[in-house]
């Protein structure tokens, strides 16, 4: 019985029946996410500005406290190439689904 319950299972389901029953190991593979996505926006910072915020006066809006599917959306209509840009198209294609989706939860969560 065991095997069918996992059988039919999705992976999804499955991590968060888990989740919901260690919140320590919830909590510490949030944490290790937002430091993951804290590192891949290093390399964003140099136009968008630490933590999201651009130097004031510069043309590019700022990132931090978006919504976290707004910005997947934008990443991924620059990689697609359907939002036009000088440059975002190129680094856009350099990052994977679940890389965008961290930096954008990463964004979501500072303040505006």
């Amino acid at each position: 019985m065991a095997s069918t319950l996992f059988a039919n299972a999705s992976l999804a389901t499955l991590l968060a029946v888990l989740a919901s029953q260690c919140p320590a190991a919830a909590q510490a593979q949030t944490q290790a996410d937002n430091d993951a996505g804290r590192r891949l926006y290093a390399s964003c910072a140099a136009c968008h500005g630490t933590e999201g915020k651009p130097a004031p006066g510069s043309s590019l809006p700022p990132l931090a406290g978006q919504r976290q599917d707004a910005l997947v959306a934008s990443m991924k209509a620059f990689q697609d190439g359907s939002r036009p840009a000088t440059i975002m198209h190129q680094l856009a294609k350099g990052y994977t689904s679940e890389q965008i989706d961290l930096i954008a939860a990463y964004l979501a969560q500072r303040t505006k």
